[in-house]
């Protein structure tokens, strides 16, 4: 049966796939299962090979080449959805021959004043959310290209490919699920994710990231008898953020510059505790943000003569290009696909984390491409069909044998 990325893509993001912070199992929802149950079973109507579904919802499988080409190349999308909004009860709003002109849905509206991208959809088919939910094209868009370029492969017998092996994996929302992938079983020379929105970009380029926890104590005395003694944890708190330089907080940057981002404040008199994430591109910069970090605890400490302030970092992840770089082979071929295809390539920094980062790291080169999604994490997300099926085009280019 003929089935069109459209009917993948809308039975996808009908199921609730929202993960879950703090949990200490993966996946940390066990409803992701239930889309995985549903890939698997694609997967089979459609013939491939070595289909499993592991005890930590990783769903994997192969089409063998059809040229007995020795090339191992693996498409990767995840299936959760973000746990901040919800993806309960999703109902897709599919809008043909879109008038370019303002969305109604229930409570907001998509207008091109705030969204000017729309002007260039004008005429295509847009695929909304009804207001309430997110719409999943992060990343079900993704499970649904790669999915129809199964599905192309499987009825073109004709078009020689080279072994293609898919993955849809859990918990990317939240990070950490990727670390149960069996890199060495996917067996790939390497990888792409696809997760982004620009069909024609390409990205290889993240952040290096680490965390930093700031903890205070402070002198807590009775406030009618302060005078000379009290240091209020909460109050050295602020005044240590402010040792921070302003412009490197996320507000002041975009491309390539890095930040400090606080998250969290927590505090009384007596102690308080900040929390931020820290990125750069460049991991010598990054170095430079961690020593503001040690510099103002050392002033503050100074200041007050005691050891109030505590400072400790953790590296994260790392910026993938420096090892794709070394190989850029993936890269290569991506933008040849597109080249091929009448378009001109993107390359843009990830200013965000990425599941090809971490595969990276552990070995498998993973660039990341585009799905045809927009507006990710919230109500106003929204797919442009035609794009999503331009991204299926780029990953079917990709995996022909040349």
């Amino acid at each position: 049966m003929k089935k069109t990325i459209l009917d993948y893509f809308l039975k996808y993001v009908k199921i609730d796939t929202m993960s879950k912070e703090d949990q200490n199992t993966v996946p940390s929802t066990l409803k992701q299962f239930d889309l995985a149950k549903v890939l698997v079973k694609d997967l089979e109507d459609l013939g491939l090979k070595d289909i499993k579904l592991s005890e930590h919802c990783f769903v994997t499988a192969l089409l063998p080449s059809n040229c007995n080409s020795k090339l191992n190349i693996g498409f990767i999308a995840h299936m959760d959805t973000i746990p901040g909004f919800s993806g309960t009860n999703v109902k897709p709003n599919v809008i043909e021959n879109y008038d370019g002109k303002t969305v109604k849905l229930k409570g907001i509206e998509l207008n091109p004043i705030q969204f000017p991208f729309l002007t260039n959809l004008k005429g295509k088919t847009i695929i909304t959310t009804d207001g309430t939910t997110v719409l999943g094209a992060d990343d079900k868009a993704g499970d649904a290209n790669i999915m129809t370029m199964l599905h192309y492969y499987v009825n073109h017998p004709e078009v020689p490919h080279v072994n293609i092996h898919v993955a849809f994996t859990p918990d990317e929302e939240i990070g950490g699920g990727i670390d149960y992938m069996d890199v060495e079983g996917f067996g790939c020379d390497f990888a792409y994710t696809v997760d982004g929105g620009n069909p024609i970009e390409i990205n290889y380029e993240n952040f290096n990231a680490a965390s930093a926890i700031v903890s205070i104590k402070g002198v807590d005395i009775h406030p009618g008898s302060a005078k000379g003694q009290m240091i209020n944890a909460s109050l050295v708190a602020m005044e240590f953020n402010e040792l921070l330089p302003i412009n490197e907080r996320p507000e002041f940057t975009d491309g390539y510059d890095g930040f400090n981002h606080l998250t969290s404040v927590e505090g009384v008199c007596g102690e308080a505790k900040l929390t931020y994430i820290l990125r750069n591109h460049d991991l010598k910069l990054l170095e430079k943000q961690k020593n503001d970090f040690y510099n103002a605890k050392e002033f503050i400490n100074k200041k007050y003569g005691k050891d109030l302030v505590e400072v400790t970092i953790k590296d994260s992840y790392l910026n993938m290009a420096t090892i794709i770089n070394e190989d850029p082979t993936c890269v290569i071929r991506a933008k040849e696909a597109i080249k091929k295809l009448g378009y001109n390539p993107v390359t843009t920094p990830i200013r965000g984390g990425t599941d090809g980062a971490k595969l990276t790291q552990m070995g498998l080169r993973t660039p990341n491409l585009g799905t045809g999604g927009y507006n990710y994490h919230g109500p106003y997300e929204m797919a442009c069909l035609e794009e999503m099926e331009l991204v299926t085009k780029i990953l079917i280019e990709i995996a022909k044998e040349n």
